[in-house]
């Protein structure tokens, strides 16, 4: 009985110096990545951060799948913190000045042709049902697109993946495709459709009025795609 409590023990203590490690590796990540934006602010602070955390797995022979499996709990807890909020840069923006006829019009262009397009692609690739389910939630941020595949039986692993691939190719390409415009409040509306939650922290890094409207058209967006694809594909 003693033996089995000691071990039970020594297991917690084992996980959780475990979950310490990996939030550490990970703020290493982040931290050396930042210090690499303020230099070079062009380069996305996304992909160096990525990038740093896989060379530290590296060079501290952890294993990339045991290490998501040890901070995959912690993470996913705060990411729906961290996506909550995004409610609060929200109730900065004077919405009594906005075009909001035209805005739905856009968001509701965004919407199915952000999910349609992929899912035609898909389709076109001879992708099986489940497969090609996954590719409705490619403009959705991670929170809500996973629990829209939940609903639609859609693969969550697929799911995870092409919302995260496609954040990071906004990520990379919108400083460049952007780069010529002015207006913030577009720039950051565009990165938040586009790329969801990767583009709105890249739009942050580009200015606070750019994040503001960044998180405003991710979060709108993801819910107007939630509407609709649950009811058609569920």
């Amino acid at each position: 009985m003693i033996d089995l409590l000691t071990q039970h023990i020594a297991n917690y203590y084992s996980a959780n110096i475990l979950i310490v490690a990996g939030f550490l590796l990970t703020l290493m990540g982040y931290l050396a990545a930042k210090f690499i934006n303020i230099r070079f602010p062009r380069f996305p602070l996304v992909i160096a951060a990525i990038i740093i955390v896989v060379s530290l797995l590296a060079i501290f022979d952890w294993h990339y799948t045991a290490y998501a499996q040890t901070v995959a709990p912690l993470f996913n807890h705060i990411l729906g913190y961290a996506t909550v909020a995004l409610a609060i840069p929200l109730a900065t923006i004077k919405f009594d000045q906005l075009p909001i006829k035209r805005l739905f019009g856009l968001f509701a262009f965004a919407t199915v042709f952000g999910s349609v397009l992929p899912m035609s692609l898909a389709y076109g690739l001879h992708l099986a049902q489940p497969e090609i389910l996954a590719f409705a939630t490619r403009a959705v941020t991670t929170p809500i697109a996973l629990n829209v595949a939940a609903l639609t039986h859609a693969p969550l692993t697929l799911v995870s993946f092409i919302v995260i691939f496609s954040g990071l190719i906004g990520a990379v390409l919108s400083p460049l495709i952007l780069r010529n415009i002015d207006d913030e409040r577009a720039a950051g509306f565009a990165m938040g459709l586009a790329a969801h939650a990767i583009g709105t922290a890249q739009a942050w890094q580009r200015s606070p009025i750019a994040g503001e409207y960044a998180a405003f058209g991710m979060a709108v967006n993801a819910v107007i795609t939630a509407m609709w694809v649950i009811p058609v594909f569920s």
